[in-house]
């Protein structure tokens, strides 16, 4: 039977249990085919009569426990109340349960995530790229002095860049956007959160803010994460965390102007290292020469918001509530504000069907023709 065994390249005890299933008789005459003789039960397995104690009680106390109890721990303690010998552990008790098809709860589903940028079919479908851009406050130097950081990270090819500030506003935001993409090319779209120094003042409604205008005036369409909704901004937050952990946390009692230095080399190295993730992702349309940007223009283009609706299907846009579907309530919309059609569009957004995004409803949005103050 080792001889055999090596042979065919198998075990001992392989060759040993076809020996016993012969039973004397010719290999040709054996019905290979039927199962095993040894019992299909587990001996180690609670017994029926166990299973049915468990069964039972558990039925009796949904109806009669005061605490409204009948789990496995409580299924056990009425065991041991009952004094039976060895009763089965809260494990067992609970195995039982679930091969009896009683349990009350459910199985959460764990549904594949939606790929990244799902949101806007041209980015999901990598054809364009889309930047994001965050702030990191309450950094202090030595002495109390306040830091702000300007952080941002293109979604598809990772490339990022940093602007440690002693405060951030839309002026220098917009002038830094214009440099960032001067050198590496425009994105299709630029995404934000919805600060006033992106978005503009929140108090008015119509408001178009200057890094909006500027984004407009090079063809980028902006997009505005939705507040307080986890995975939307998640490339730039993350970037955030890595940066605070790489250049911030690791130098003590420095001026701003050495923090700006290792910024920059952190910077330098993280596009090296990175380079070839870039060179995969979209191409970027260059900077149009002889660029002029006049805020005072009127803006055209499309905005874009990403919202959730209320408990009515309304939608907060530009200081208007509009009425995206009444059987929509508590759900995600895209918000395409069309300045060139004077429209604004709602599209349905689920995560579970990222790539079904239905036109929900339309209105009509004219933006008010009005000189853009500067200072805003």
């Amino acid at each position: 039977m080792r001889e055999v065994a090596r042979a065919l390249g198998v075990s001992l005890s392989v060759v040993q249990r076809w020996v016993g299933r012969a039973a004397g008789q010719r290999p040709d005459r054996v019905d290979w085919s039927r199962k095993a003789t040894s019992g299909s039960r587990p001996a180690n397995r609670t017994t029926r009569e166990v299973e049915s104690l468990v069964l039972t009680l558990r039925e009796q106390l949904a109806k009669t426990s005061d605490l409204g109890e009948h789990g496995a721990e409580a299924i056990r303690a009425a065991l041991l109340g009952q004094a039976i010998n060895n009763p089965p552990s809260v494990r067992t008790i609970g195995r039982i349960l679930e091969r009896s098809g009683v349990l009350d709860g459910q199985r959460r589903v764990r549904r594949a995530a939606p790929p990244i940028g799902w949101y806007l079919p041209e980015v999901a479908a990598k054809r364009v790229e889309l930047d994001s851009f965050d702030t990191v406050s309450g950094l202090l130097l030595a002495g109390g002095i306040d830091v702000v950081v300007l952080n941002g990270i293109s979604l598809h090819g990772g490339l990022v860049t940093s602007w440690p500030q002693y405060a951030v506003t839309a002026v220098l935001t917009a002038s830094l956007l214009v440099e960032h993409w001067r050198q590496f090319g425009l994105p299709g779209y630029a995404q934000f959160d919805n600060d006033n120094i992106f978005q503009g003042p929140h108090q008015y409604p119509d408001v178009i803010g200057r890094v909006m205008r500027t984004c407009l005036l090079l063809g980028v369409v902006p997009v505005f994460a939705p507040p307080r909704e986890p995975g939307f901004q998640a490339a730039v937050e993350s970037f955030n965390g890595r940066w605070q952990a790489k250049v911030w946390a690791r130098f003590e009692r420095i001026t701003i102007v050495e923090l700006q230095e290792h910024s920059e080399r952190y910077i330098a190295a993280a596009r090296q290292r990175g380079a070839m993730r870039l060179e995969r992702a979209p191409s970027r349309r260059p900077m149009p020469q002889n660029l002029v940007l006049d805020l005072q223009a009127r803006p055209r283009g499309t905005i874009i918001f990403i919202r959730r609706t209320d408990d009515l299907g309304y939608a907060a846009v530009l200081g208007h509530r509009f009425l995206v579907a009444e059987q929509w309530s508590h759900r995600l919309v895209r918000a395409e504000v069309d300045l060139d059609h004077e429209c604004i569009r709602f599209y349905a957004l689920r995560r579970r069907e990222p790539t079904l995004q239905p036109l929900l409803a339309s209105h009509p949005y004219v933006f008010p023709r009005r000189r853009f103050a500067l200072r805003e």
